[in-house]
């Protein structure tokens, strides 16, 4: 669905617009559309961190327990991209570096959580892992839906966007280690997939902060050498 700018309105019926006035309507229109589903995101992510950290306790999963932290990062992520929504390039690029972070500080986590199954292997209950993986997956497919056709209006939108496409991906693996688990009737397939998912979340933390590092670090030098020609004025 295409919605009118006021650059799309006739001229007879409203003055005509110069470019810079058309691109900030515009501008202004697609701000508006990233905040109302970043609100729905945040909201959906949030509610299934709760449902997923109490699954993965009662059914001693890592593989859910990874699931449910990358839900927990991605509704504080989105949470911060709310902030700087109707915020410049810089502090959206800021936002993507901040969300990488936790990223990594959650993939890493959940890598210990691993190792520590190894030594103390427990098997999880599959039944209710595999049932709160599917959930999970229908509400990522939401978000992830959501997202797609804004996906490249900028680099906070599109660091959003690869979260959700790993939610996704994650969501499928945790239902495949409830399958594989319940077939074979051992831990290591819950700890095997639960580490590979926190490295697909630190690997997509350290893409994300390629595309934003550059950024800020172009708006920090252009900042250094604005101060320095206004000390010779």
């Amino acid at each position: 669905m295409k919605f009118a700018t006021r650059c799309d309105v006739d001229i007879k019926s409203e003055p005509m617009l110069n470019p810079n006035q058309c691109q900030e309507a515009d501008n202004s229109q697609r701000e508006n559309q990233q905040f109302k589903i970043l609100v729905v995101l945040c909201l959906i992510n949030a509610t299934m961190f709760f449902v997923e950290v109490f699954a993965a306790f009662a059914a001693q999963s890592t593989a859910l327990l990874a699931d449910s932290l990358d839900m927990l990062g991605d509704a504080l992520a989105f949470a911060f991209s709310l902030f700087v929504v109707y915020r410049g390039q810089h502090w959206k690029s800021l936002a993507a570096l901040v969300k990488a972070c936790l990223m990594l500080v959650l993939g890493l986590a959940v890598l210990i959580q691993a190792i520590t199954r190894i030594n103390n292997p427990v098997l999880p209950e599959y039944d209710l892992v595999g049932l709160i993986a599917l959930l999970a997956l229908v509400a990522n497919t939401i978000c992830f839906t959501l997202l797609l056709k804004h996906r490249s209006d900028d680099i906070n939108m599109r660091s959003v966007w690869l979260c959700a496409r790993n939610d996704v991906l994650v969501n499928i693996s945790v239902i495949l280690s409830a399958l594989l688990v319940w077939f074979s009737q051992s831990h290591w397939p819950d700890v095997i997939i639960g580490a590979a998912i926190a490295l697909l979340v630190l690997s997509s933390a350290t893409k994300i902060m390629r595309e934003a590092l550059p950024s800020i670090s172009s708006w920090r030098n252009r900042n250094k050498t604005l101060a320095s020609e206004s000390q010779v004025l």
